[in-house]
């Protein structure tokens, strides 16, 4: 038995039971079946049904927004923003499926025709996390359908409502029975299912540690795992940045959702001359928000997932504090924030360093630690000393020198004057201990697909 167990209020929302070793292999064996038949239809008439399945998905909208508050803590005033993305990936690669897939003809070879398909893999497991827990798992489905394969999806025990809304939506748009299973799975039927032989691809969002458990079940398969395991992304404010527009971005980059995002601002490096008038800015803004039930529209900050959680940011920022540190948010003000509780006010650091851990250890709460720099090459010194590489933010005038800086940084993404956004027509991806593989983008289909080479000669 599985049970969501509300950050709201610390009640039980809803249970699930775990799936049985017979309903499991049942799946697998369906979607098995199913994906051949699938994988035979064109790409136009797999978008029908993918289309479809958005449309409904769609239609959800007024009883997803308050099940998201309920399940994970987003207030309900930005719940309908997930939904918002979760259309723009989907609409996306639906469009780009097309090209995507088509074959690649190398110049023409007098007596011989030649190309490169590209084919399904089979069945490709996601699991998928809490955070973002559409938008999370949209990045792998419907580009997993499009390509001609099967998906098998287990979600977070957190969000398991999301699955089932996935399940609904295929089922709405009339989705060939068995091409998608909605699974709730412990971690050692994870496992399970991994090293069966019967999944093709494992798409995992989530920790180091359960990224290393997903390569430990593959190994010996010769399966493609594709994983995305957080980061500590960074910012740097050049003196030529806008400072206005850089405080009030960042600011939403690092505490939106409650700083529970992967690609969150959690660390910032500005320029000395910007830096007084930056924290200022920063900070003010920063106590305008109002910390509160998600489920109340005036909530702009709800609760940590749970209390555990926030006791963890809330140890970071003590400690910080005890070696240093400068705080410069009163929590006193935020009437909700208690110790002990999933509701968390959002602080503010100076006089941090790189041998603290709210510099270096991913935080995934609403924290932001600032430090001041000297200049371009010790902001890249700092930006590059983390054991994750998911993005990183430069804020500044001079594009050119964005794009110099940016090479120099070790990340999957670099952004200029924008942070926590992703562009579906780019390649979502990652270094270090970021993971590996990529979502989005045509290099996305390149992940679920195998290449298939024809070299036909012609009779003499």
């Amino acid at each position: 038995m599985v049970d969501i167990i509300s950050p709201v209020d610390g009640s039980t929302y809803a249970s699930r039971d775990h799936a049985t070793d017979s309903a499991i292999n049942a799946a697998t064996a369906a979607a098995n079946s199913a994906q051949s038949h699938w994988a035979a239809l064109s790409v136009a008439e797999r978008a029908k049904y993918c289309t479809s399945a958005v449309t409904a998905m769609l239609a959800m909208k007024d009883d997803i927004v308050p099940e998201l508050a309920w399940q994970m803590g987003r207030p309900v005033r930005f719940g309908a923003g997930e939904l918002g993305g979760f259309e723009e990936r989907a609409t996306a690669m639906i469009a780009m499926a097309q090209n995507a897939l088509a074959p690649i003809v190398p110049p023409e070879k007098t007596g011989f025709t030649r190309e490169i398909r590209r084919e399904p893999l089979g069945t490709v497991l996601v699991i998928a996390p809490w955070n973002y827990p559409y938008l999370t798992a949209v990045n792998t489905v419907i580009p997993a359908l499009m390509a001609g394969n099967a998906v098998i999806l287990k979600h977070a025990s957190q969000t398991l409502l999301v699955g089932e809304r996935f399940e609904a939506a295929f089922k709405k748009a009339g989705l060939p029975q068995g091409l998608f299973a909605n699974l709730v799975l412990s971690h050692e039927q994870t496992s399970r299912l991994i090293g069966s032989g019967d999944i093709d691809q494992v798409n995992f969002t989530g920790s180091v540690p359960g990224g290393k458990a997903m390569e430990t079940a593959s190994a010996g398969k010769f399966i493609g795992v594709g994983l995305e395991l957080g980061g500590k992304d960074p910012a740097y404010v050049r003196a030529d940045a806008d400072l206005e527009f850089a405080v009030e971005n960042l600011v939403d980059g690092a505490f939106f959702n409650s700083g529970q995002s992967c690609c969150g601002i959690e660390r910032i490096y500005v320029a000395e001359s910007q830096f007084d008038r930056f924290v200022d800015g920063f900070a003010d803004l920063t106590r305008k928000y109002v910390l509160g039930n998600p489920l109340d529209t005036t909530t702009t900050i709800g609760p940590m997932v749970k209390p555990a959680a926030a006791e963890f940011v809330r140890g970071q920022i003590a400690d910080a504090v005890r070696d240093g540190a400068t705080a410069h948010i009163d929590v006193s003000a935020f009437a909700m924030d208690a110790k002990g509780s999933a509701y968390m006010a959002p602080q503010v650091l100076t006089g941090v360093n790189h041998q603290m851990s709210v510099m270096t250890e991913e935080s995934f709460g609403p924290v932001i630690g600032i430090m001041k720099v000297k200049d371009d090459n010790e902001a890249v010194t700092l930006m590059n000393d983390s054991s994750f590489g998911l993005t990183a933010s430069i804020w500044t005038a001079d594009i050119e020198a964005a794009a110099e800086i940016g090479a120099q940084v070790q990340t999957g993404t670099v952004f200029a004057n924008r942070c926590d956004y992703l562009d579906p027509e780019l390649a979502w991806t990652g270094v270090k201990d970021t993971g590996r593989g990529a979502t989005l983008s045509s290099i996305g289909y390149d992940m679920l697909t195998r290449p298939k080479s024809f070299h036909l000669r012609q009779p003499v």
